[in-house]
């Protein structure tokens, strides 16, 4: 799918043909807001339109809510407001953070959906140890900004690359969010968009049409309004996508390579607020620990972690004096590391036509070492760091000969630089803090020599949060494209630097490690390849790049069927793992409650599945119920389908027979709208089944 962004040839308005295909209608604009591809090439050269158009007399159609006549009244005022504002707001000169020119330029721009293609053309031979999927999350608008737009405002879209033996396939799908949901079938943007939009009197505006859309049930606003464009992180068997403005959403990989979106996913019920976006996964205790902040009511910040089978942690509240952009943090064997930096939310300042994303010079920049099981904020220890802001930590330990936990991160200066506009040169600085739990001081050095910045990267996971040697980070140059990435030695300073050469330029460089196993690997811990996304912008061509980590060495180079903007978080999904989460995926978000007549625990979805789980058994068993192709449907759970005998679910099948209290039991009916026929399945971990129609 392709943000509707219009084109003019010959003075005709047309659509890209997959916009078309999709049924996307674009936004009716006035000439003087133009949008990226619109600019003149003196402004921004390109040397080709990224989209083929056709010529079109009409534009897609879309899916409008029902309203009644108040609803309908409601939204023709609130649009014509909305209408008012824009048109106040054309002769605004927006700064380079907020204009979607500069924001969404050149290989920023979004591009549509791709479904799984495969059999890609490969250079070099991919090595055989890779098997599985490499996922990349990024930002890419489905509609054309009609106002402000900054590059964390797209909607997400991850980018697959599944690799088996040798062969490869892509696909690319967007994160079906609830505004996405929700904007798709109003055909429009209605959601704010929270850093290009949200500043000065017209954000407040904005948020006012915003919340009297929801009053008046035109849009439903209730249910998050995140963009999940950030992180990725595999935990429990399920792929989630993150943005720190809303609960995760639950990606599933199918067997093909595609993608499908599951959901908001609220850990079953346990996580009530946000997540931020860099969640940090124990490798050794599996566990996930994870930071939520608010910018409106205190507490501003919580802290909590999940066990490898998902269960959520009391809540414990930081204590801070205002709401801080916290972007990342990071956690050692026996502690999370806290930063508590000078960037800071103040929404009076819209009050004042200003953004509410600020640096505050007057607070002293500080980081709160609070031991994992601390039950009350008291227990942090506090230390000032002045004029630090790391928007990325890369990793921390603890250094017990010399009582201190080492932080490394890249230091960013100006530190709001990246939201809002500075005269300055953004610089990006490798950088050790040193905390002494003994004199509660902090030090500070720059790591390298040289003036290099370096944003975006990691370590070996296998060894986050113990002593790290080595650290793969993305050398954005010129800011904010990446021509390359360094393989930093943290114990000497020393750089190797692999360039894309030409016109080549990527984004985060993803470590997978290889023969690094349980953690110990000492000379081994750079065993493994880097993931790169390349994209050639005299070629107009992408590719993804795998490197040997040793040697830097460039193994194959995968020729990917469309282009793949630059984006920013990725992980990998091993082969084993994506089988488990095929089983795990076919039961999920599920209500509990027991079933005493049957002797069994029983769960029933909100919408779709029955898993069953026997007792003392090693058998796991599900039902999967498909949505009916009726527009509304009572599926009354005592009408059970005949069952085809398997020996694997023969025992169950006869406690079923032999209970029609069983649906019943599990209580209610299932009332679902979609389309299909209704069809049971029984699943069988053990690789038995038997499938039925009703």
């Amino acid at each position: 799918m392709v943000s509707p962004l219009t084109m003019s040839i010959g003075g005709t308005k047309t659509w890209p043909q997959a916009q078309i295909d999709l049924g996307f209608r674009p936004i009716k604009r006035q000439p003087e807001i133009k949008c990226t591809v619109q600019i003149d090439v003196t402004e921004l050269p390109l040397k080709r339109p990224l989209f083929t158009p056709r010529t079109t007399a009409s534009p897609p159609q879309h899916n409008p809510p029902r309203l009644n006549i108040f609803q309908k009244a409601a939204a023709i005022a609130i649009d014509a407001a909305e209408r008012a504002l824009i048109s106040r707001e054309q002769g605004t000169l927006l700064p380079k953070t907020a204009d979607p020119r500069v924001q969404i330029a050149g290989n920023y721009s979004p591009v549509p959906e791709s479904p799984v293609l495969k059999s890609l053309a490969v250079e070099g031979t991919i090595p055989a140890c890779i098997d599985g999927v490499y996922v990349r999350n990024g930002a890419n608008p489905m509609f054309e900004p009609i106002a402000g737009h900054h590059l964390f405002d797209g909607d997400g879209m991850v980018h697959a690359v599944k690799i088996t033996n040798g062969s490869a396939s892509y696909a690319c799908r967007f994160t079906k969010t609830e505004r996405l949901v929700q904007e798709k079938r109003l055909g429009r943007p209605v959601f704010p968009k929270a850093i290009g939009e949200l500043h000065g009197h017209s954000g407040i505006a904005r948020l006012m049409l915003f919340y009297a859309r929801g009053l008046c049930g035109l849009i439903n606003n209730q249910n998050g309004v995140g963009v999940a464009n950030a992180g990725l992180v595999y935990f429990n068997n399920r792929l989630l996508a993150m943005s720190e403005d809303d609960l995760p959403y639950q990606l599933k990989i199918t067997q093909t390579g595609d993608l499908q979106t599951v959901g908001r996913y609220d850990f079953e019920g346990q996580l009530k607020s946000a997540m931020i976006a860099h969640p940090k996964l124990d490798p050794v205790t599996k566990e996930l620990h994870a930071l939520s902040y608010d910018v409106v009511k205190k507490p501003y910040l919580k802290y909590f972690r999940f066990s490898p089978d998902g269960v959520k942690s009391p809540e414990l509240e930081i204590p801070l004096e205002t709401p801080t952009m916290i972007h990342d943090f990071a956690i050692t064997e026996n502690f999370v590391v806290i930063p508590d930096q000078q960037v800071v939310f103040k929404l009076g300042e819209m009050l004042a036509g200003k953004s509410p994303v600020v640096f505050d010079g007057d607070k002293v920049s500080r980081f709160g070492i609070m031991p994992r099981d601390a039950t009350d904020g008291s227990e942090i220890i506090w230390v000032n760091s002045p004029e630090t802001f790391c928007f990325h930590l890369w990793n921390a330990w603890e250094s017990p000969e010399t009582e201190e936990v080492v932080v490394i991160g890249s230091c960013m200066s100006p530190a709001d630089s990246i939201f809002n506009e500075r005269d300055e040169s953004l610089k990006s600085v490798l950088t050790e803090i040193r905390i002494n739990l003994r004199t509660r001081e902090a030090t500070r050095r720059a790591m390298l020599v040289q003036e290099v910045n370096l944003e975006i990267g990691m370590v070996n996971r296998n060894r986050l949060g113990r002593k790290t040697r080595f650290a793969f980070l993305a050398i954005a140059d010129p800011w904010p494209k990446v021509s390359g990435f360094a393989k930093v030695d943290l114990f000497t300073g020393v750089i190797e630097k692999y360039i894309y050469g030409g016109e080549k330029y990527g984004g985060e460089p993803f470590f997978l490690p290889g023969g690094f196993v349980n953690g110990n690997g000492g000379e081994n811990e750079d065993d493994g390849y880097i993931f790169c996304h390349v994209h050639d912008e005299e070629k107009e061509m992408s590719e993804l790049q795998i490197i040997n980590a040793v040697n830097l060495k460039l193994e194959a180079t995968i020729k990917l069927p469309s282009r793949v903007p630059y984006g920013f978080h990725g992980t990998f999904v091993d082969s084993s793992e994506l089988t488990a989460t095929q089983d795990d995926n076919s039961v999920k978000n599920l209500i509990r409650f027991p079933s005493k007549e049957l002797g069994i625990n029983s769960t029933l979805k909100k919408r779709e599945d029955i898993k069953i789980a026997i007792p003392n058994s090693n058998k796991f068993v599900a039902i999967l119920i498909e949505r009916p192709r009726r527009p509304t449907t009572d599926l009354n759970l005592r009408d059970r389908p005949k069952v085809e005998k398997d020996d694997g679910l023969r025992s169950l099948d006869n406690r079923l027979c032999s209970a029609n209290r069983f649906s019943w039991e599990i209580e209610q009916r299932a009332v679902w709208q979609g389309g299909g026929d209704s069809w049971y399945r029984w699943l069988n971990r053990g690789g038995r089944g038997a499938a039925m129609k009703n």
